[in-house]
């Protein structure tokens, strides 16, 4: 009997989007498959002065839909997107939070900024009016740890917790502890995933002087995310939310649950190498990769699909591409591979629980979405990016990367339910 077989499955039975497309799990698909892009001119503060004045926001969210006015003021928008996304995951799970055993449920959520906005107005309240009129909520709102706070305050889980936090490996690392826990008998009910709330004129400076974002489509922002493309400049700032529920087979079966798709496989590493760069060979991607197939007991031939990290950088891009041909060798050629933050810019932390709540979309339907923008090739990456059109696919298994800053690696496999 193989390790799989003796071990728990986990399941995803439920998710929930705060996105530049849209809060629908539907909307969100169809503008996938459609390549439709969520990226725009930056509203929220004046960027015209910046290198790069785009980003994929999402002027139209409206804490109060899900979250009291009270509770609203002393959250930061990060915690405001995970909870939001949250609620939709557990909506579409059909759960209410009312269970036999809260100490069965427990919550892996990570970001990667945290509550920034909330430092922000803290530190200009007190510089402007002194200790008298600081806020006593603004230094808990800026904590990393909030998201995952108020998720579990709000459905009342009081089973595994843990704030993740590995720069744009976040959301794919705490989807799969959080399997991890399921497996290792500690929960039957995960909430996980990922948010990240981080447009904001110091951070957009921070990364503009690092020459990491574009600047040459401030004009036609839906056209600068171009992952794998010869004139890739930089990721394109996103933000928003994801969040999966995840289930012990057993437990979802029981209750007669939708089933999206089965984790079978995750694995963690570190580049151990540059505070920015990826390492160029690619070595701790290609380590990933293997250790989550050999999780899953997949072989690199089994993979249907690959949703990259996908970044637009000139360097992440060309390191995860080398990275697919040194694992997969000749069946490299033959993978569909496409970038979501092609359409939804890079969220960071948020980003890994997108795109993983994407491949079981993926699964579920039978469809692959587009690499928009690709234009013109590089003739050094020459894989099949899925150019901008999307089509129907048959895909039983789906590999999701996600290589972050400081060299953190994650990578999940997920598989039909048969």
């Amino acid at each position: 009997m193989s390790s799989r077989d003796s071990r728990p499955r986990v399941v995803i039975t439920g998710m929930g989007f705060v996105s530049c497309l849209g809060m629908d799990i539907n909307t969100v698909w169809n503008a996938l498959l459609a390549g439709q892009s969520g990226i725009r001119r930056i509203t929220s503060f004046d960027a015209s002065e910046m290198p790069c004045q785009i980003a994929a926001e999402i002027p139209e969210f409206d804490p109060l839909t899900f979250i009291s006015a009270k509770e609203a003021r002393r959250m930061s928008r990060c915690s405001q997107f995970g909870l939001t996304s949250a609620e939709l995951a557990m909506r579409d799970a059909d759960l209410d939070g009312e269970w036999d055993n809260p100490e069965r449920v427990g919550v892996y959520f990570g970001t990667a900024i945290g509550g920034w906005d909330r430092a922000y107005e803290g530190i200009e309240s007190y510089r402007v009016n002194g200790i008298a009129r600081t806020n006593p909520f603004f230094l808990p709102s800026v904590l990393p740890n909030m998201p995952t706070f108020h998720v579990t305050q709000r459905f009342h889980a009081l089973g595994p917790n843990s704030t993740i936090t590995t720069a744009c490996a976040t959301g794919t690392q705490a989807v799969g502890e959080a399997a991890q826990a399921i497996r290792n008998g500690w929960a039957d009910v995960m909430i996980s995933g990922g948010t990240e709330a981080l447009i904001m004129d110091v951070i957009l400076a921070g990364f503009a002087i690092m020459r990491a974002l574009p600047t040459s489509y401030n004009a036609q922002p839906e056209q600068a995310s171009r992952p794998f493309e010869a004139h890739r400049e930089g990721f394109v700032f996103g933000e928003g939310s994801a969040c999966l529920i995840l289930e012990n087979l057993a437990h979802a079966r029981k209750r007669g649950a939708n089933i999206y798709a089965e984790v079978t496989g995750f694995a963690s590493s570190s580049d151990a190498f540059h505070i920015a760069a990826p390492e160029p060979s690619g070595a701790g991607a290609v380590r990933t990769m293997e250790r989550a197939l050999d999780d899953a007991e997949i072989n690199p031939g089994q993979v249907d699909y690959i949703n990259a990290h996908g970044t637009s950088t000139p360097a992440n891009d060309a390191m995860e591409t080398k990275a697919i041909k040194s694992l997969f060798k000749d069946a490299a050629y033959k993978i569909p591979i496409s970038s979501t933050k092609s359409m939804m810019g890079h969220p960071m932390g948020a980003s890994g629980a997108v795109e993983a709540a994407v491949c079981a979309l993926t699964i579920k339907h039978g469809a692959i979405h587009p690499t928009i923008n690709y234009v013109d090739p590089d003739p050094d990456l020459d894989l099949d990016y899925v150019p901008n059109q999307g089509r129907e696919s048959d895909v039983e298994i789906a590999l999701s990367n996600s290589f972050g800053l400081g060299g953190q690696n994650a990578c999940l496999v997920l598989e039909r339910m048969e």
